[in-house]
């Protein structure tokens, strides 16, 4: 009987399921968007119990177009959309409150306060800088704000977690609750160093009487799937990923000094670094990779909070382009620019900036800018921030990179990619499978299920579908890099934070609001 590897990939905008077979082919994918909730400005929420009915949709729809039997998987990982919290009652297993989402800056008050406070500290423990993007203070925003929480809270049965964790015990029918140690890396609650949570900030924050999963290896059978839950199936869970620790898994970036970057609704470079982690002072961050057999190896971490999302707003915020794969040829028919930068800061700037108060801005607009330049202005604010972060990735490293492997729906956008490679002025490959993420959750079961024997292995697996060389004289490209800072700098800070504070606490009404930086 054939066997199969299923990769569950949760992401910020849609499930996607990819499933492969003994030979690493993929043989068939399943996909089911989700809606994104915007009660205010700033923020973003799910509902969980539509992500978990868009993984059984996307299973569905996989198992079916791979014309094969459920029982025929024989394992399944899991990747998931990072820092999003879920809290639920152990009572009931019901969802208490919408899901607060990566992006969501309703707590960039509280993680400022954090930060003037006890920013090192909380630094040296975790890795991270006190940000709203990290799931710590979302947290105690939802138990603050939320009564159910907190009766649930003082009864002992209010349970919290990442989307892994939420995914695995409806997969499980209540009998699975673990994370690994790539996602507890992500919620500003693990000591980094210890490889477990951090008492010292969970009182620090007041949910120490918050049940969170138990956090394990990435790689290991943690149970199996409820077949009353999961089409009559029983098969091995046994990888849980951060999507963006999948995708340098995926992409086989397994020794120190490789990196790559996933180009999706935001953007993400990861770099391995190995056994040892020293964090650097200089925006970037510290996180797990991934960990096997208790031992962790970790990466540095540099995100961009709008990439694809930009693209998306030309679309379906103000209407200027049909669909995202339009840009490719708009930007091409621009042939330039024409001196206009565009800073998607919808929700602020992450690495190198941290800056919750800048805001998106166009600037260089003249009577003669037409929808094909802010199309490529666009995509070239994408390529501008991941230089950014790829410079300062660099400086960590302590060596220019020489390559770099890229990943994400935005990847399969030739004019990005071949603009990317010029601006950062080294080649840039993309895999023959562009999902990595749910591939390197798919090769994660593998190897926590036994069915790879070494990690390894995923090197061999990877192949390339297309390679793009720089071609971009010196002097342009210094020239368009100052144009893109100076841009850069005029949107910073554009909120006022007093402002930003009563137009928080407006909305929130009960909240007491701290102050923050990222």
């Amino acid at each position: 009987m054939s066997r199969y590897y299923m990769g569950i990939d949760q992401g910020t905008t849609g499930t996607a399921v990819l499933i492969f077979d003994e030979s690493w082919n993929m043989v068939s994918r399943g996909y089911k968007e989700i809606k994104q909730f915007y009660p205010q400005p700033g923020l973003v929420e799910h509902d969980a119990l539509e992500i978990w009915d868009s993984v059984l949709a996307a299973v569905d729809d996989a198992v079916g177009s791979a014309d094969i039997s459920i029982a025929d998987v024989c394992c399944i990982g899991i990747d998931h959309e990072g820092e999003s919290v879920v809290i639920w009652d152990g009572r009931t297993g019901e969802p208490i409150a919408n899901t607060i989402v990566w992006q969501d800056r309703r707590t960039a008050g509280m993680a400022n306060d954090l930060n003037e406070r006890c920013g090192e500290r909380i630094r040296a423990i975790t890795g991270l800088h006190p940000d709203a993007y990290f799931s710590a203070t979302k947290y105690k925003w939802l138990i603050d704000n939320t009564p159910r929480a907190k009766e649930a809270l003082a009864e002992g049965a209010l349970m919290g977690g990442n989307m892994d964790a939420w995914i695995a015990w409806k997969l499980s029918g209540g009998d699975i609750y673990v994370t690994d140690a790539s996602t507890a890396s992500r919620t500003m609650l693990y000591d980094i160093h210890k490889g477990d949570w951090s008492s010292e900030i969970l009182d620090m924050l007041g949910l120490s009487g918050l049940r969170l999963p138990e956090v394990r290896d990435s790689f290991s059978v943690y149970g199996h799937t409820d077949p009353a839950a999961f089409f009559g199936a029983r098969i091995a869970v046994s990888c849980i990923l951060n999507d963006q620790q999948a995708a340098l898994l995926g992409q086989g970036c397994l020794s120190p000094g490789a990196v790559k970057t996933t180009y999706g609704t935001g953007c993400f470079m990861l770099m391995n670094v190995g056994g040892e982690l020293v964090l650097p002072d200089n925006g970037i961050l510290g996180t797990v990779a991934w960990q096997s057999g208790g031992r962790r190896t970790y990466a540095l971490d540099g995100g961009v909070y709008i990439a694809g999302a930009a693209v998306q707003w030309l679309r379906d915020g103000i209407g200027l382009i049909g669909c995202a794969a339009n840009t490719e040829q708009l930007a091409i028919d621009a042939g330039s620019s024409d001196g206009l930068y565009f800073v998607p800061a919808f929700t602020g700037l992450a690495a190198p900036y941290w800056d919750s108060y800048a805001r998106g801005m166009m600037i260089g607009i003249t009577a003669g800018i037409t929808r094909e330049h802010i199309a490529r202005a666009t995509l070239e604010a994408i390529a501008y921030q991941v230089k950014d972060v790829l410079d300062i990735m660099a400086d960590c490293a302590g060596r220019p990179f020489s390559a770099m492997r890229a990943d994400g729906g935005a990847s399969s956008n030739n004019f990005l990619m071949q603009f990317q490679s010029d601006i950062l002025g080294i080649p840039i490959d993309i895999p023959a499978v562009t999902e990595t993420t749910a591939f390197g959750a798919a090769c994660g079961a593998a190897l926590g299920a036994g069915e790879m024997r070494d990690i390894g292995e995923i090197c061999s697996m990877w192949k390339p579908s297309r390679h793009f060389e720089p071609h971009m004289a010196a002097d342009e490209r210094d020239t368009l890099l100052h144009g893109w800072h100076r841009a850069v700098a005029r949107a910073r800070d554009w909120i006022e934070q007093d402002d930003d504070k009563l137009s928080q606490n407006r909305r929130t009404g009960i909240f007491k609001l701290f102050r923050r930086h990222k």
